[in-house]
């Protein structure tokens, strides 16, 4: 599926980067996993701290502020001062994914030697 979405992000200029805190396990941490550890090919798409508007810089700032004063606290709700374009943007290029897959012969799989790789092998002769 990262090789549909590097095309897809291609056609909209965009890049793959890889995670920038990959220490963090945002993949392991996140709603997805327990398809994974089942061997659901999965994409984590996060649309990182990139701005369009002050570069890294900005969005590390962004990310400071909400983990600082939101994130797992009260404050952790939607606001109507949020900018949400970019992640209409990622909407856009999953939803891309998402169609190419539907109409393609190919099912998504993991990269040789993924440590999910096995466990799909294992349940497609199930």
């Amino acid at each position: 599926m990262e090789d549909i979405l590097r095309d897809v992000l291609v056609e909209q200029d965009r890049v793959i980067k890889p995670d920038a805190k990959p220490e963090a396990g945002y993949f392991y941490r996140s709603d997805h996993i327990s398809l994974a550890k089942k061997g659901v090919p999965m994409l984590y798409a996060d649309g990182g701290q990139d701005k369009l508007d002050g570069g890294v810089a900005a969005g590390k700032a962004a990310a400071a502020v909400y983990t600082a004063e939101r994130y797992h606290k009260p404050m952790d709700e939607y606001s109507d001062g949020w900018d949400l374009s970019g992640f209409e943007e990622d909407i856009q290029a999953l939803y891309q994914v998402g169609l190419r897959i539907a109409q393609s012969d190919d099912w998504p799989t993991w990269y040789e030697g993924n440590e999910f790789e096995a466990i799909r092998k294992q349940s497609l002769k199930e």
